[in-house]
């Protein structure tokens, strides 16, 4: 089977954003305010509430499957349950999250110039992790099959 670089190029990034969350815990409230997480959940983090940390590291559980999916599906690892249907659901949820923009430039009566910073680059920073699943997945849709699992060869260490 042939590398699949969408797909491990989409898992690098999503481990890269699995760790970034970890890494915003650790750094703090200011880290929260300049990754744009809001003024609340900087502020329930300065009160050492509960909520941030559990919220953050949620998301960089599901990243870090995210990028799991996305070295299964490039062969990387062994064969994840529901890999086809796992890497679509991913390939859409990045990029109806990154598609917001769209919206958001509609609704305001600024357009894109009254987007804010945080708004406007992280959309299509997740656009472009979509468009890495979302190809890779549709280049290696025969490879991932089922069927096709136990005719891979094996990994070479």
């Amino acid at each position: 089977m042939a590398t699949n670089r969408f797909l491990i190029a989409g898992g690098v990034l999503s481990g890269a954003a699995a760790l970034l969350h970890v890494v915003v815990i650790v750094g703090g409230p200011d880290w929260y305010r300049f990754f744009g997480a809001g003024e609340q959940m900087a502020r329930m983090a300065e009160a050492g509430h509960w909520y941030p940390v559990v919220t953050t590291l949620g998301i960089s559980a599901a990243l870090a499957i995210w990028a799991a999916y996305a070295f299964s599906g490039a062969g990387l690892i062994p064969r994840l349950p529901l890999l086809r249907t796992g890497l679509v659901v991913i390939s859409l949820v990045y990029l109806m999250r990154g598609l917001v923009l769209i919206p958001a430039v509609l609704i305001n009566p600024q357009g894109i110039a009254g987007l804010n910073a945080f708004t406007w680059w992280s959309s299509l920073i997740v656009l472009g992790y979509g468009l890495a699943y979302a190809t890779g997945t549709w280049l290696g849709w025969r490879a991932m099959a089922p069927d096709q699992a136990a005719k891979r060869p094996p990994l070479a260490a």
